[in-house]
């Protein structure tokens, strides 16, 4: 009964809030209709939930999957006849709701994301349905440019919207609490403000275009290995403090129509059967007023889940919502609850304009726009770590380029949010079907052809790679080597470690040692060790870069655009570094058909103190620390000024004292007493040579405040502050005496 009274009180309180609720960001795009206003979203809801049948309202709670593939285990190819048809009416990727043509309500269609629109038949099966593959989560959160980040998530509406998809199943925002996560490459990083305002801003694009974004995995689903049975243990505190501020943060700025929870419990519940994290955290104290949907298989008891807050439950094997009828027949779930379950659904795909310009399959898609900003994006977001003046490519030295599938073109991350990029991805030894699961994918954009149509002037050849001995005599022929390296991180599984595979790291120790003018490009969804970087001239991590990654790359090796991105996760020396020297439940055996290992914990005993935090806490140096990155000129921070009272700002002033035109992204970190410190604010600033100005850094409320006896409060008393180029703390430091506050 508690978790109904809950409930119950968010659901009133919802309904109360109405014409006060702030009204959602409308959207500036020409062609797409307005947001609707939240008293507006409100109003049509509950005039389209009351003129429902209770048997259309439960089908709003159940959607259908839209494709589903019958294969024996170790079967590497969907053979014909083992494929069910959609639902009608469907389009063929995630899940589909069914229209209720009577009350002219459009049927649900969704796609997977968030980086793009990863319809999942156009990659298995090798069907004609592309889309603009924007770079990675990581690279968004590198570029520290929530507007470029907007950009992208309105290239991934407008192409959802114009193929017929009305929900995108988007945002990811689960902190990087493990390095070697294999879905890192989705999320934004280590740091709740960055990524929160990030992730929330690409939620906002999106849902611009009138497509309802989700934002996933809510929560605490920081590693793939038995992400299913894992219990997820920490302080409710240092659960609010970190993961659960990203999305505070990201909600509130993007507005997303729809949480995702996950598969993994937190603190002994499922996070789809939780109450704590759904009723009385994200509807409660939050007051989120869209639906939560499960994430496909995260459903285990349904009387629980929905008294715990759960919404909808997305496709899985055990459809266990088809009991609802029969549990609301019998009084066993209040007609109330169904109702706002159904409002929470209808009032999203309002307020987002979805009714009033509903999404419809063959729209018209800007192709050429759209690559455009997922190159401006790749280059954004590209960090440069090393620079000893290798870089940029001047004058006319032979190059020879090396490894990395370099003429082939860049690599993507892998399962479900894998984009079938325009030009139609290259398998890994023209695999297909399911076998292309075990094998690299690439957009089809070298940076071997990208630097040859840049510099036709310059003698570029080429070596796979594949022999370390061969590679390293033909570097030692050339003026300049550049070795591409690539790592592979995949939904389902997480990383081994964080080296290099197939021996690249062998591979660039020898064509360093035959050439000392060597640059390295990675191509990583995780950080990597580097064991020999004191022998190389230049490293550029370029993450998953995308649909125009070879350009983009090619333009910055060249010089036509400078390197602007910094670490949004830390770079560590090695495994010894971290928390978990292991990854609890992680098999190196397992496969896409291996049963989930015996139900587990992970102890995050880190708590609030993720990457960059911990490393402070814990008194280590790491390789390269957060918000690190270089460029092609220097910067200077002088003159620092701080206020302090009631909030906390400081100013500076930014000088260009190199020769070359950049981008500096200074950053403002401050420690509460007795606390380590924490992002509280960034400026990008580009300057051209000789050029200087004046900064000012408000220091975001939300970073300065503690979570302690439930509820937020920040301590009267001297904060640490220093404006840095990056967590080292290495640049202006301060004081600033603060009142205490609560919030």
């Amino acid at each position: 009964m508690k978790r109904w009274t809950s409930w119950i009180a968010i659901a009133a309180s919802t309904a109360a809030m109405g014409a006060h609720a702030q009204a959602a960001p409308k959207s500036g795009t020409a062609g797409k209709m307005a947001i609707v206003s939240s008293a507006e979203a409100d109003r049509q809801a509950r005039r389209l939930v009351a003129a429902m049948t209770t048997e259309e309202k439960l089908q709003l709670l159940r959607p259908l999957a839209a494709t589903s593939f019958q294969m024996a285990p170790g079967a590497n190819t969907f053979p014909e006849g083992t494929r069910k048809p959609p639902p009608p009416g469907a389009i063929s990727s995630a899940g589909y709701v069914p229209p209720i043509p009577r009350l002219k309500w459009p049927a649900l269609q969704e796609s997977d994301g968030p980086i793009g629109v990863a319809n999942m038949k156009s990659w298995i099966r090798g069907l004609d349905d592309q889309a603009t593959a924007q770079p990675s989560s990581l690279a968004w959160a590198a570029s520290f440019d929530p507007a470029l980040a907007q950009a992208a998530g309105e290239v991934v509406g407008d192409e959802a919207h114009a193929k017929g998809f009305n929900v995108m199943l988007s945002g990811g925002i689960n902190l990087a609490r493990e390095p070697r996560n294999g879905r890192n490459f989705e999320y934004a990083g280590e740091d709740p403000l960055l990524a929160g305002e990030v992730i929330g801003a690409s939620i906002a694009g999106m849902q611009s275009r009138n497509v309802v974004s989700t934002i996933k995995h809510y929560a605490l689903n920081d590693q793939e290995s038995g992400r299913g049975v894992l219990d997820a243990r920490i302080a409710q505190g240092a659960a609010r403090e970190s993961d659960l501020l990203a999305f505070e943060i990201a909600i509130q700025r993007g507005r997303p129509g729809a949480v995702m929870c996950s598969y993994n419990k937190v603190n002994g519940d499922h996070a789809c059967e939780n109450d704590w994290l759904l009723n009385r955290v994200l509807k409660g104290d939050w007051g989120y007023r869209g639906w939560v949907m499960s994430d496909w298989g995260g459903v285990h008891d349904m009387r629980k889940a929905v008294a715990s807050g759960l919404d909808q439950q997305s496709p899985q094997g055990e459809d266990l919502f088809a009991a609802l009828p029969e549990a609301v027949a019998k009084g066993e779930i209040p007609m109330a609850r169904i109702n706002d379950m159904a409002f929470r659904i209808v009032r999203s795909l309002i307020a987002v304009g979805g009714l009033e310009n509903p999404a419809k399959p063959g729209g018209r898609i800007d192709v050429a726009r759209n690559v455009a900003v997922a190159q401006k994006q790749a280059e954004a977001g590209a960090v440069l770590l090393k620079n000893d003046g290798l870089l940029p490519l001047e004058g006319k030295p032979r190059i020879v380029v090396i490894g990395g599938y370099a003429d082939v073109g860049v690599l993507l991350g892998g399962g479900g949010s894998m984009v079938n990029p325009h030009g139609g991805i290259v398998h890994q030894d023209n695999a297909v079907g399911m076998a292309a699961l075990s094998k690299w994918s690439f957009a089809p954009s070298s940076p071997l052809k990208a630097l040859r149509a840049l510099r036709p002037d310059l003698e570029i050849v080429f070596d796979d790679g594949k022999d370390a001995a061969r590679a390293a005599e033909a570097a030692r022929k050339a003026d300049i080597a550049i070795v591409f390296a690539l790592k592979l991180a995949t939904e389902n599984f997480d990383v081994a470690d964080l080296s290099l595979p197939n021996k690249q790291d062998d591979l660039i120790a020898a064509v360093a040692a035959a050439n000392p003018k060597t640059a390295v490009v990675l191509e990583t969804g995780n950080p990597v060790t580097m064991p020999w970087l004191g022998s190389v001239k230049a490293v550029l991590q370029a993450w998953y870069p995308g649909q125009k990654g070879g350009e983009a790359i090619a333009a910055l090796l060249t010089g036509q655009v400078a390197p602007s991105g910094r670490l949004p996760i830390t770079f560590p020396q090695s495994v010894e570094q971290l928390p978990r020297k292991t990854i609890d439940g992680y098999d190196p055996k397992a496969s896409l058909f291996s049963p989930p290992p015996k139900p587990f914990a992970v102890d995050y005993h880190e708590g609030s103190d993720v990457g960059y935090r911990w490393y402070e806490r814990e008194k280590q140096e790491p390789l390269f620390p957060f918000g690190y990155g270089l460029t092609y000129t220097r910067f200077e921070h002088t003159n620092l000024k701080i206020e302090g009272g009631a909030d906390l700002k400081v100013s500076f002033t930014v000088t260009n004292v190199g020769k070359r035109a950049g981008v500096d992204v200074p950053q403002l970190y401050v420690a509460p007493p007795g606390r380590t410190h924490r992002l509280a604010g960034w400026s990008r600033v580009a300057l051209a040579p000789g050029e200087s100005r004046r900064v000012t850094i408000s220091a975001d409320p939300r970073i300065l405040a503690s979570y302690e006896t439930n509820g937020w409060r920040r301590a009267a008393g001297d904060y640490d502050v220093r404006v840095s180029p990056s967590a080292k703390l290495s640049g202006l430091q301060g004081t600033a005496r603060l009142k205490a506050a609560k919030r």
